[in-house]
């Protein structure tokens, strides 16, 4: 068994020092393997311009934010992934880390960028990959990515047990849809989302909350409300994803016919 959870809570814009502060005080009780965090937490979310999101990314490598977490993960001995403005070089990023108490164990970086999004972050550039926590294989793709189901099959075909979904909705459609996604791949998702909203001169965005983790086949574990701080654990079977049988006589992955799917690769 592997204990996973989230924690759904409400940043304030460009305070990087208390929402670390928040997120730190808030886990220090958390007895998990696993604790998933919304996508960028610790900056906000939307940025009037690129120069106010390169000014508030940092490099991963170099984070004091980032080396408090990980102790966090030392001190309490579990992993966590969060979202997090990422800088490298001349590029900025809307990435997930998985850190643990070994460190930084990955980074990924957001392939599918959401609206104005474009204006302000790089499109990724790291291939999706899946790394063993305690026993399981562990995915990772940001908010938007759910739209684009490519993303969660191939997290399905390298293994993942459990793909891990840092986000910032503000669309009302994917919460079920991620539903959908763990019947097709057989797998567990957690989805965490932040609640509140960014005021900004440039108008406001409301994000919807409702963070979740869905079991194979759909099952839905649990959901946050819309507005309401929530940590939550629980402990799940990673096994139960490795089971591939729909019926007796169909698997969800090797009765694909990836033959015929050869537009998927194809650019329009």
């Amino acid at each position: 068994m592997l204990r996973v959870g989230y924690y759904q809570f409400k940043p304030q814009f460009g305070d990087v020092a208390k929402n670390i502060q928040t997120v730190i005080k808030a886990l220090r009780t958390v007895t998990a393997d696993i604790i998933v965090l919304p996508e960028l937490p610790f900056t906000g979310y939307y940025f009037a311009n690129r120069a106010e999101a390169t000014a508030l990314a940092e490099d991963p490598a170099t984070s004091p934010q980032v080396q408090s977490l990980i102790d966090l993960c030392k001190d309490r001995d579990f992993y966590l992934v969060t979202g997090f403005a990422e800088k490298k070089a001349d590029k900025v990023f809307n990435s997930a880390l998985l850190l643990g108490p070994e460190g930084l164990v990955h980074t990924y970086r957001k392939l599918h960028l959401f609206n104005e999004e474009k204006l302000w972050f790089d499109a990724g550039d790291i291939p999706l990959a899946v790394h063993n926590v305690r026993g399981a294989q562990i995915g990772m793709m940001i908010c938007f990515d759910w739209v684009f189901p490519e993303v969660t099959r191939t997290l399905a075909l390298l293994g993942a047990d459990i793909v891990c979904h840092p986000a910032n909705l503000v669309l009302s459609y994917c919460q079920q849809t991620m539903l959908s996604r763990c019947i097709e791949n057989g797998i567990f998702a957690i989805t965490c989302n932040r609640f509140g909203m960014d005021k900004r001169p440039q108008g406001e965005l409301k994000f919807t909350g409702k963070s979740q983790i869905v079991a194979p086949k759909g099952v839905l574990l649990h959901r946050s409300r819309s507005q309401a701080h929530d940590l939550f654990q629980i402990d799940i079977d990673p096994a139960q994803a490795r089971d591939k049988q729909l019926t007796a006589h169909n698997s969800l992955l090797a009765d694909r016919r990836p033959e015929f799917y050869a537009p998927l690769c194809k650019s329009l």
